[in-house]
């Protein structure tokens, strides 16, 4: 209860109460790196529409930085097809930032290969993957190859491999570093870890991250829009300007897939009023 009232608090502070209750109308044109943090959006939040659909609905909650999942741009396709699909992307003036979350679970190096040769065609500089530990290094000569970055995606107790974001930064070590984490706010809290701690121990491994929201920190279940449950996004964000992190902050919206507009606008509009609010503190 203490973290949902000092969070009120600062709203409240900043001129921005409400944003947790209910989203304001979209403004006419919508800072698209309030206080130089890019707020996007990972497409498996849009899963159950296709990509024509998802594109509109990206568009309309006003971001260009998008990480496509295989929803929207298929993994199993043709050089051709990736290459129309990726052009539909970027017409409509997104910036494809990465894709994923894409496994590689096997280390042969037809199997990594393929995955290097999807994102290339896809446009993506970046994958977000979950790879073994056993096929990291055979991964590594790879990226060196295409000069594609990789994010190891942590996915919380339930991850045999990389369940939070310190077993990520430990694998990592002595590694190119082209080969980064994907941190996942809710996966993370869910394992105990802190989530603005491990930001600042990632450090420069920190690539690009994942975020939702939790009423209870420990279970997958409770998620809810942006600003409704127990995620310290001002701390989280005060962190990521202190380290100057140039990735995205990916909006994951996992719940209401078949209407998730609503709660995505929500989740969007109060990270743009915590930012708002930090840049006029």
């Amino acid at each position: 209860m203490k973290t949902k009232a000092s969070r009120r608090n600062f709203l409240r502070t900043a001129g921005i109460a409400g944003l947790s209750a209910a989203a304001p109308p979209l403004p006419a044109r919508i800072e698209t790196t309030p206080w130089g943090i890019k707020l996007g959006v990972a497409s498996y939040s849009l899963r159950k529409f296709d990509r024509a659909k998802a594109i509109a609905m990206i568009k309309e909650l006003g971001t260009p930085w998008i990480s496509i999942k295989d929803y929207h741009l298929g993994f199993d396709s043709t050089p051709q097809q990736r290459a129309e699909w990726r052009h539909e992307f970027e017409a409509a003036g997104l910036r494809i930032m990465s894709g994923g979350n894409i496994t590689i679970d096997k280390g042969d190096d037809a199997s990594i290969r393929r995955a290097f040769e999807y994102a290339k065609d896809a446009g993506m500089p970046m994958m977000v993957c979950a790879p073994t530990h056993s096929n990291l290094r055979a991964i590594e000569r790879f990226v060196k190859e295409y000069d594609i970055r990789i994010a190891i995606h942590n996915h919380g107790p339930e991850d045999q491999n990389f369940p939070t974001p310190q077993s990520v930064l430990e694998a990592l070590r002595g590694f190119d570093p082209r080969c980064g984490l994907c941190l996942d706010a809710g996966h993370t809290a869910r394992t105990g870890a802190d989530v603005v701690q491990s930001v600042a121990q990632a450090g420069t491994r920190l690539l690009d991250m994942h975020v939702k929201d939790l009423r209870n920190m420990s279970d997958k279940e409770s998620q809810c829009d942006v600003g409704d449950g127990d995620m310290p996004f001002p701390a989280l964000f005060k962190q990521l300007k202190k380290m100057n992190y140039q990735g995205c902050v990916n909006l994951e919206y996992e719940i209401n897939a078949d209407n998730p507009m609503p709660g995505m606008q929500r989740s969007m509009s109060y990270m743009r009023g915590v930012l708002a609010g930090l840049a006029a503190a």
